[in-house]
């Protein structure tokens, strides 16, 4: 019984680690916040895993941030 039990968790914890790492396309949306109004852009980040494509849509809003006036906010 116990080892029915391991093997099974086993098995399972094989399974997310081997599905939770994959490279997928992920859509960065930044909105961008001016007097005038708003602006949506969107950035693909193709063949990434879900931690490379958060810091690379952080670095989109980084970038925004320091070079446009007024406010950008982007998300996953």
């Amino acid at each position: 019984m116990k080892t029915t039990k391991f093997i099974t968790a086993a098995v399972a914890l094989m399974a997310l680690v081997t599905f939770g790492s994959c490279k997928k396309n992920y859509t960065c949306t930044c909105t961008t916040v001016v007097a005038a109004g708003s602006a949506d852009e969107t950035h693909s980040i193709d063949n990434a895993t879900y931690s490379d494509a958060k810091k690379s849509c952080n670095n989109y809003e980084s970038q925004a941030n320091s070079t446009l006036p007024g406010g950008t906010t982007c998300h996953l």
